[in-house]
């Protein structure tokens, strides 16, 4: 098994892992972001100096590559980058929904067998980014944006009981009371559950190109005019 260093800067919250063996032997998060930009390098020096202070080689870094935040996913794809150049170890990338999906396999086996999981990450209003997987985390509809309303995963719903979790969960409650509709409070997207994904990886040379990768935004970045301009703009027309 090897040594991995983890990066979750997708949404709100910033973590930071280390698995070694099938194990996570050491996290930091922090729920009260964002604030990847002061975190995120601190975790990560700080995790480099346990695995280090233990004498375990680091054998390879996984970022979670998204959909989420714009500007998380770059903090958190160019510290995965710097550390794997500095230490010359390759790069895994892992879909950030199927990392929302960890905790949920693990921990609640209240999810019947034929069960069906919709991760969500919020995308602001009623729009989220979200896939539908089986228990397996087979791929049943890719990711996509979605703008949720009663019907918008009734083809799911009709068939079985369906899991909705992610921070984009909470705003569909009120509009999606299918008697198929299940939801899971208080999951996040966290390095500590990355380990059993990245290994995987690991073990059949699935890597990232360290020069090329790019985080997945799913759409693209939009910039906006703050409005001290559009203030501006407007007064000298």
């Amino acid at each position: 098994m090897a040594c991995i260093l983890h990066i979750e800067t997708s949404t709100r919250v910033c973590s930071v892992a280390v698995s070694q063996d099938g194990a996570c032997i050491y996290d930091e998060a922090d729920l009260e972001g964002p604030n990847h930009a002061t975190k995120c390098g601190v975790f990560v020096d700080e995790a480099l100096s346990f695995a280090e202070s233990h004498a375990i080689p680091l054998d390879a870094v996984a970022v979670s590559e998204g959909p989420g935040s714009y500007t998380g996913l770059r903090i958190g794809y160019s510290m995965a980058k710097g550390v794997c150049y500095g230490r010359n170890v390759p790069l895994i990338s892992l879909p950030t929904l199927e990392v929302l999906c960890v905790p949920v396999l693990l921990y609640h086996e209240e999810v019947e067998d034929d069960a069906l999981l919709v991760p969500m990450i919020d995308a602001r209003r009623m729009e989220v980014y979200a896939a539908v997987y089986n228990r397996a985390l087979k791929v049943v509809r890719p990711i996509q944006a979605d703008i949720v309303d009663a019907d918008t995963y009734r083809e799911y719903l009709d068939r079985g009981p369906v899991y909705f979790f992610g921070d984009g969960a909470e705003k569909t409650k009120a509009v999606i009371q299918h008697p198929n509709a299940h939801y899971i409070d208080g999951i996040n997207p966290l390095g500590k559950y990355m380990f059993p994904l990245a290994e995987r990886k690991f073990m059949r040379e699935e890597f990232a190109d360290v020069a090329y990768s790019e985080p997945f935004y799913l759409k693209e970045f939009e910039a906006k005019p703050s409005r001290d301009l559009l203030h501006q703009l407007i007064n000298e027309k």
